[in-house]
């Protein structure tokens, strides 16, 4: 298919990665796999993004964006009131029991910070973005010891396959915030 005019093509690019890197593994990415996925000339990829690292670096910036909107959406960052591990524990819930790939994604493009050091930024973005939202509610310590604790249950459910168990978020989250 030509398109001369096609200003959707970046992003196009983008979502074909995301979605190439979701059935394949990060081992399967290609600007060849990419061009296939998005149906678009294999010249469009290396235009876009010249190196694979430069492509990884966009995908993992757009999926952290799918806690961030879980986060927002959940109103916890602004609940000045409510109990904020019962809200983490509730988000934690949404975020791992909609589209469990999404999620796998997500960690899979963030942890491939360790052997890609391109990436690595993107990850301490996510990371101090989402520690200043959460530092809304506490202090920066607890923000980031919550996160790290959030991380690590999540991991755990999807390294595993088991159930989320809010409950248990609840209470471990509880014994973190002073």
């Amino acid at each position: 298919m030509v398109r001369r005019h096609d200003p959707d093509r970046r992003q196009r690019i983008i979502d074909a990665a995301i979605r190439v890197v979701g059935e394949k593994g990060i081992a399967g990415l290609s600007h060849r796999t990419v061009a296939a996925e998005a149906d678009v000339p294999l010249g469009s990829t290396t235009y876009h993004f010249a190196t694979l690292d430069e492509l990884l670096v966009a995908a993992l910036r757009q999926a952290n964006e799918g806690f961030a909107e879980v986060l927002d959406g959940s109103g916890v960052p602004d609940d000045t009131e409510g109990d904020l591990a019962a809200g983490l524990a509730r988000v934690l819930g949404e975020w791992l029991g909609g589209e469990r790939t999404g999620v796998e994604l997500e960690y899979e493009l963030y942890l491939a910070a360790l052997r890609r050091p391109a990436l690595r930024p993107v990850a301490a973005e996510w990371t101090e973005e989402t520690a200043r939202r959460l530092a809304a509610r506490t202090d920066p310590v607890t923000a980031r010891a919550l996160l790290a604790l959030m991380d690590g249950i999540c991991l755990q459910v999807l390294l595993t396959g088991g159930e989320y168990d809010e409950g248990y978020a609840r209470e471990v989250l509880a014994r973190v915030i002073p």
